[in-house]
């Protein structure tokens, strides 16, 4: 068993890496995380990486994998994880509810790609996101926009949850929003347990969402068939 640091135990940061749980509700950023440019975080990492890949044993000379570091790299910086950087938000402008649309507004099946956080392998799923307006509404697309923006760092699905209801209560000036989301996490399908028919589900409720009824109604919403088959 070892001791780490002011005394944290390893084999505890272990498990809760394993167990997949969370300490906060806000992604963990050092004070310094935007010092570096993209370009200068791009070649520390490609610099890394290439450490890394050839730990591993692999022949970077060979034409596949010579440029694979700074592939990587790129990914990481300018997609993977481009929601680290608050400048990549996107702008949550909202209008007045001129048509007087007093019932709940569903945007469901958004399609999400993010990164475990504990194994940095991918989870994918869905999120169905609703609110209840107050006086503003907000353009649909920036539902789906505010979830790929949280979803683009690395995650705990519950924070990710949290973060989408928070902002979307903020743009919105209401405390009435709800996500759910069902995501396939690839660190527990192809690695430990290696079960790959579970999926996680997790949840936020706020403000009217938590009565049961206003609740029942969101779900009921969720399970409605949308398969039109266009092509």
């Amino acid at each position: 068993m070892f001791e780490g640091k002011n005394g944290t135990n390893q084999n505890k940061i272990d498990d809760l890496g394993d167990d997949h749980i969370s300490t906060s509700a806000q992604t963990p950023l050092r004070a310094d995380a935007f010092k570096m440019s993209n370009e200068d975080k791009i070649k520390a990492i490609e610099a890394d990486f290439k450490h890394i890949l050839e730990t591993l044993g692999l022949d970077l000379t060979d034409d596949s994998l010579k440029g694979t570091p700074r592939r990587f790299a790129k990914s990481y910086v300018n997609e993977l994880f481009s929601g680290l950087n608050p400048a990549a938000k996107p702008k949550l402008s909202t209008f007045e509810n001129n048509y007087k649309y007093g019932e709940m507004l569903v945007e469901k099946n958004i399609v999400l790609y993010t990164t475990c956080e504990h194994h940095f392998l991918p989870i994918i799923g869905r999120a169905h996101v609703a609110y209840i307006s107050k006086g503003n509404v907000i353009g649909l697309s920036k539902m789906n926009r505010i979830v790929d923006y949280f979803a683009k760092r690395p995650q705990v699905q519950e924070r990710l949850t949290m973060q989408v209801v928070q902002a979307l209560q903020q743009a919105l000036g209401t405390p009435d929003v709800a996500c759910v989301i069902d995501a396939k996490h690839l660190c527990v399908n192809s690695r430990g347990i290696r079960d790959i028919a579970s999926s996680t589900v997790t949840a936020e409720f706020g403000g009217a969402f938590k009565k049961d009824s206003v609740k029942a109604e969101f779900l009921d919403y969720i399970k409605l068939e949308t398969d039109y088959n266009i092509k």
